[in-house]
């Protein structure tokens, strides 16, 4: 395996060019952007008044190689309007983080066309790439017509710039249109070391509508310090445990390059959030994991900037989420027509610090004390407002670690998760009363974090199990963190005889597709044999649907 210092990106089996990532695109990757040249790209109004400085700039940086390597991305998808996103890097892994770009803004067109041919352009214009930003590029469109599908790619400005690959985009129906049924496909944790990135090949194939990552996008160690449980990591990171931009920013880069990753954010939106791996393991608001390494408070809050800042750079997320130093507002709001209203939470951000040391299985009193709080009291107000307002069919909760009460302890002995919401039961209790009290319609939790697939009905009160459920939560498995896992009949039994709440519990890598009308939502548990070796296929272990007014999960 190569050095974690190495510039060379690790031997790759897979074919260097991107496969289709739709059945209607002609080719992807390098490929596709070279056919696409054919079709020609329009004249950019005014570049032939374009300064002679930034013409030499625009010259220089077409000798520096196809600053594509990262790919593209879109997000945020509204009624009229969409984000897109690249970052230039023709040296990616460049230990300064700066992707060999040059320290200054670099000029760069986007096209947006109704054709994968641009021959039908419904937008186009010219933006920078911000040196200061890691040369990223974040195009806020709006003034888009609604339920609208779109392709889109970006050049570098000046004549005979690269081309970027394509992606394709969509626009969410209008606010009170149902549109046609929608797929969505959500996932979590990609460990790079632990695995190849073939759930997100996988996914990109079931050509979903939108696509929502539920954090632990990156992971922040240094090459085989978290080890998978197979006993050993079939690749490395780079670099050293992530602290610095640079760090991050390489990391970032490391991982963007990855051609399976780059298939699923070009065919569809994404609407991200994080966990706790984009900055630290388990961190809890300006709490490291170990305080040792940070004599001062203010150590680890430039880690936590830092982080932060890298993250904005290498997502397609809205201006509104640029970091002020340590702080983000990343929890948000996004509907998805009459159909669905995405409620996207933070609970890294504003959260007390785990009971218990955080010691994994944790019991006692600390855990269920009244202020404890995962999500803080503005946005445990602004969640169960809006979820109340909301007139949307489906009220789906996007948010980063298991909601229900889960025992993790077999037999009569009990033990919990410090670091997911049984470490916040009083907050948890508040929003599972305002579901009930507020007659919210439809609530659907979705969670990430513990690398494997649950559901679970959701009990008001985790001691009436047999009372009527006020909600259900989806959990997905990780795209490749814990190694191939595999389907144990006693560790699944046993989890699903202590947590009577659950309906399946499985130890696959994987990811979920759920499909919503306004009748119905299915979810299909999506899984791979293996992770160890690129190729693996997807197949379904379970499915199950909730009606619409009637909240419970049935098999399918």
């Amino acid at each position: 395996m190569t050095s974690p210092t190495s510039p060379q990106h690790p031997a790759d089996p897979r074919t260097p060019t991107t496969p289709d990532l739709r059945r209607r695109l002609l080719l992807g990757g390098a490929a596709g952007a070279g056919l696409l040249t054919a079709a020609g790209w329009p004249a950019v109004a005014g570049a032939a008044q374009r300064p002679a400085a930034e013409a030499r700039l625009t010259s220089a940086t077409s000798r520096l190689g196809n600053p594509f390597t990262l790919g593209v991305a879109s997000g945020e998808p509204t009624a009229d309007g969409v984000v897109l996103w690249t970052r230039l890097a023709p040296s990616p892994y460049a230990v300064d983080g700066r992707g060999g770009m040059p320290d200054r803004d670099v000029p760069v067109e986007w096209e947006l066309a109704q054709d994968e041919g641009f021959r039908r352009v419904v937008r186009s214009g010219r933006t920078y790439a911000v040196s200061q930003l890691g040369h990223s590029v974040h195009v806020e469109l709006t003034g888009l017509p609604a339920g609208r599908e779109f392709f889109y790619r970006f050049r570098l400005a000046g004549a005979g710039g690269e081309i970027s690959p394509v992606g394709v985009t969509r626009t969410a129906p209008a606010a009170t249109s149902y549109g046609r049924p929608l797929t969505m496909a959500f996932a979590s944790c990609a460990q790079y070391e632990h695995g190849w990135f073939t759930a997100y090949r996988r996914l990109a194939e079931e050509e979903p509508d939108v696509v929502l990552f539920l954090g632990d996008y990156v992971y922040e160690y240094e090459a085989n310090d978290y080890v998978s449980p197979s006993g050993n990591n079939v690749r490395d990171h780079m670099g050293p445990e992530t602290r610095t931009l640079a760090d991050y920013r390489l990391r970032h880069a490391q991982y963007k390059a990855d051609p399976d990753l780059q298939a699923a954010h070009a065919v569809a939106p994404w609407i991200v959030t994080w966990d706790d791996h984009e900055v630290e393991n388990n961190y809890a608001d300006l709490i490291a994991e170990d305080q040792e390494p940070y004599p001062t408070p203010e150590e680890f809050t430039a880690r936590r900037a830092a982080a932060y800042q890298a993250y904005y750079e290498n997502m397609p997320l809205r201006a509104a989420a640029r970091p002020r130093g340590a702080d983000v507002q990343l929890y948000r709001r996004l509907s998805w027509g009459a159909l669905a209203d995405f409620h996207v939470l933070d609970t890294r951000q504003y959260r007390d610090d785990q009971p218990g040391g955080d010691t994994f299985p944790t019991t006692g009193p600390e855990r269920d004390q009244p202020q404890r709080s995962i999500t803080g009291a503005t946005q445990e107000k602004w969640l169960l407002d809006g979820m109340q307002s909301s007139a949307a069919t489906w009220n789906v909760i996007a948010q980063q670690v298991m909601f229900h009460e889960h025992d993790y302890v077999p037999g009569l002995d009990r033990g919990f998760n410090p670091d997911s919401w049984d470490g916040y039961t009083a907050n948890r209790q508040r929003l599972l009363d305002g579901f009930a009290r507020r007659g919210v319609e439809n609530p659907v939790v979705l969670s990430g974090d513990v690398h494997k697939h649950y559901a679970a009905d959701l009990a008001r009160f985790a001691d009436d199990q047999g009372s009527a459920p006020v909600g259900v939560e989806l959990v997905c498995t990780s795209i490749t963190s814990g190694g191939d896992g595999g389907d144990t009949y006693a560790t699944r039994d046993s989890e699903l005889a202590d947590n009577p709440d659950l309906k399946l519990a499985n130890n696959q890598r994987g990811y979920v597709v759920t499909r919503l009308d306004r009748h119905e939502l299915r979810a299909d548990f999506r899984v791979l044999e293996r992770v160890s070796q690129p190729g693996s296929a997807a197949s379904t272990r379970a499915s199950f649907v909730v009606e619409a007014g009637r909240p419970g999960l049935q098999e399918a």
